[in-house]
């Protein structure tokens, strides 16, 4: 058939629905949702940009019309007549539905290039679309099982010579290597299908699969097996989740900034306290997310929420820039995206466990990451670049970009923040003692660039060890050594410096708060890395550089032992929780108690994360349901953390005196930190003096 003709068919059926795009090849773009549309090239089906046909099903969530589709296009779409009748439950009634393919036996005389299943409580029916190749001839039977949750629903025996169900390409197979066809539709008893949890129709990112066991009569053996994963439509992965909290963040940290500039420095202490937190807290849930570990996909697409926090977002241009700058320093980029719709990739292992459990003539699953059949098996960083749509080759510069991104927009920021201050001064909007260290030095500017530094160390650290162990170029393999190297040095810089400077203080004047907090330069430059602590845990500084970066190097370096990471990061959220409760360094009794809950829920996920190696051979569904609880406690917990902040950033905006809300900080903090409201020249004078008696001036910063 003319590819132009079922082209222009598709397009016109396509505008009819109000969908609107171009060709590429045989792709099509949807500009509404930047989605492929991917034609097979004979043309027999038709696949989505993941790879995948596109049913009814995914017609009906695009808003295209069934009728328009099935009744214009003609033989393009020849092959989804048999699900038309189906689309009436689509829209209204739950279901459960294959979403990936995998080959589940070793040396599976059978591979199915399509394998779409979908199953309707609301008439018991399940529809099935195959396309199959076969390395056997004669009689076959099938055996169809559901698994949701690791609940084994009673096995459905299929007759493949009953015409009415199915095919006869299967009665008898004749002809090796030919293609092999089945569309059809089987009832389910309904005492089979109510043994269905309810569960598996209403829990977002469904843990559960359905598969199907041919043997050969002739052979009386199993010759293939061919199982898809299953969803029931609902995710928790929502992209506004992540902008949402993004937003969150930037208020917090501003009105930081507003109150530490207005003078009301107890407030911009604990609201940037509570922000620093807040933000790490979600960089944990991301880190946790990109361990190697085979989590339940309610765990996975709840981590890729939070995914943002270390760089990993799509954008298509930054993917081409990758892509250019890995090719020009003699890279070969990945292509794991691109072959989707040639290619299976599984984004989870758990599957062969459960194969193994169900059938014993299954082999041992496979210990890389290329399954049977060539299906490519990815985990870890990869799953969560994979998930984001980005090539694998992609994600270290996508996370250094967004970094080099988000530094160049602070700086602009500041310089267009300076400049509507001398506005709002000149024209009286303000009062002339407003934001006076901001206005008049460098400090502070300095002190939010380290700030920044701090907040991406996390995310640096995991991206640039796990680089060195990709090497995708030389060029990349040297930025991740120069930035890990360099980010690290400035940081234990600025912790030995503050670590000086206190034992001047205390050698000084017997209170290492003293300089510390007296001196506007050495707080307004180092006093992001100090402010959360009490003056007297000043040291706390060495022990936070070090969890991160031990962190972050287990979860980078390790993704080829599972086991190792996770006994790793239980140790080390174990460690952080027992010294943070016995040291308590945060600066008051509310930041302690804020701290310390998030370290015993990094210790709970620990602890969670290792169960789901299934390291103690637990049954299937003991993982699935500890991933729905870790989800929930999570989620509530992200939710209290979310209204703390936003209460606090708000009351330091609006509230004429902020400061009110906060009790004075034991250390004397307080005393100490000059009022920048009331300096003049006369103030500057004497403090210089004040400095020399004290010898101060010798310090360096």
């Amino acid at each position: 058939m003319d590819q132009s003709w079922w082209k222009q068919q598709i397009t016109t059926a396509l505008g009819r629905s109000g969908i609107t795009g171009w060709w590429d090849g045989l792709r099509w773009r949807d500009t509404t949702d930047g989605d492929w549309l991917i034609p097979a090239a004979a043309p027999h089906s038709c696949r989505s940009g993941n790879g995948q046909r596109m049913s009814p099903r995914h017609i009906s969530q695009t808003g295209t019309s069934a009728s328009t589709l099935l009744g214009t296009v003609g033989h393009p779409f020849s092959r989804l007549s048999h699900w038309a009748q189906s689309l009436q439950y689509v829209a209204a009634e739950s279901y459960l539905a294959s979403t990936s393919l995998d080959t589940c036996q070793e040396d599976s005389l059978i591979t199915a290039s399509l394998f779409d299943v979908t199953f309707f409580p609301g008439n018991d029916t399940i529809y099935y679309d195959i396309n199959a190749n076969a390395s056997v001839t004669g009689n076959v039977s099938m055996t169809l099982q559901v698994i949701a949750y690791g609940y084994y629903l009673q096995p459905i025996d299929i007759n493949p010579c009953d015409g009415s169900s199915l095919s006869t390409n299967f009665c008898p197979i004749q002809t090796a290597g030919e293609p092999i066809d089945l569309q059809a539709s089987s009832q389910v008893p309904s005492d089979i299908a109510s043994r269905i949890p309810g569960i598996a129709y209403t829990v977002p990112d469904l843990d559960g699969k359905v598969r199907i066991m041919i043997s050969s009569t002739d052979q009386n053996a199993t010759v293939a097996c061919l199982q898809a994963q299953l969803t029931n439509g609902k995710t928790v992965y929502q992209k506004a989740v992540g902008w949402t909290l993004v937003a969150i963040a930037f208020v917090a940290l501003t009105a930081s900034a507003i109150a530490s500039g207005l003078g009301f420095s107890n407030t911009a202490a604990h609201v940037a306290a509570n922000a620093l937190s807040f933000f790490g807290f979600f960089q944990a849930q991301a880190m946790y997310g990109m361990t190697s570990v085979s989590m339940p996909p309610i765990v996975e697409a709840w981590t890729q929420n939070f995914q943002w926090t270390m760089g990993i977002i799509h954008v298509n241009f930054l993917q081409s820039l990758s892509t250019w700058y890995q090719q020009a320093t003699g890279g070969k980029p990945s292509t794991l995206l691109a072959s989707l719709s040639v290619q299976s990739v599984s984004v989870q292992k758990r599957s062969w466990d459960l194969s193994k459990r169900a059938f014993h003539t299954l082999t041992a699953r496979a210990t890389d990451d290329t399954m049977y059949s060539g299906i490519t098996v990815i985990k870890g960083i990869l799953r969560v670049g994979f998930r984001a749509h980005i090539e694998p080759s992609n994600i270290f510069m996508t996370g250094l970009i967004f970094l080099a991104a988000a530094f160049i927009t602070a700086i602009l920021l500041i310089f267009m923040f300076k400049l509507y201050i001398k506005v709002a001064i000149k024209w009286e909007w303000m009062s002339p003692g407003a934001f006076h260290e901001f206005r008049n030095g460098t400090s502070v500017i300095r002190g939010i660039l380290f700030r920044l530094i701090l907040i991406a160390y996390p995310q640096m650290v995991v991206l640039c060890l796990w680089e060195l162990t990709r090497r995708d170029s030389v060029a990349e393999v040297i930025l991740a050594v120069l930035i890990i190297v360099s980010m690290t040095s400035i940081l234990l810089w600025v912790a030995f410096n503050v670590h000086r400077i206190a034992k001047r203080s205390v050698a000084m004047h017997k209170n290492p708060g003293y300089i510390l907090y007296s001196n506007p330069t050495f707080l307004h430059t180092w006093g992001f890395i100090y402010v959360s602590y009490r003056a007297t845990a000043y040291y706390w500084v060495f022990p936070t550089l070090f969890y991160i970066f031990i962190k972050g190097a287990f979860i980078g370096l390790s993704q080829s032992s599972p086991l190792t990471q996770t006994i790793g990061l239980l140790c080390i959220e174990t460690t952080n929780l027992i010294f943070s409760s016995v040291f308590r360094p945060w600066m008051d009794k509310k930041t302690n108690t804020f701290n310390i809950a998030i370290c015993a829920v990094h210790f709970i996920n620990a602890v969670f994360l290792l169960m789901f190696t299934s390291v103690f051979d637990q049954p299937p569904i003991v993982n699935s349901v500890m991933g729905v609880v870790l989800v929930l406690y999570n989620a509530i917990f992200a939710l209290v953390l979310l209204i703390m902040v936003l209460v606090s950033a708000f009351y330091a905006i609006f509230s004429k005196n902020p400061d009110l809300r906060y009790g004075p900080v034991r250390d004397d903090r307080g005393s100490f930190i000059r009022s920048q409201t009331q300096l003049d020249v006369h103030n500057k004078e004497l403090d210089a003096l004040g400095a020399t008696a004290r010898g101060e001036e010798k310090l360096i910063y």
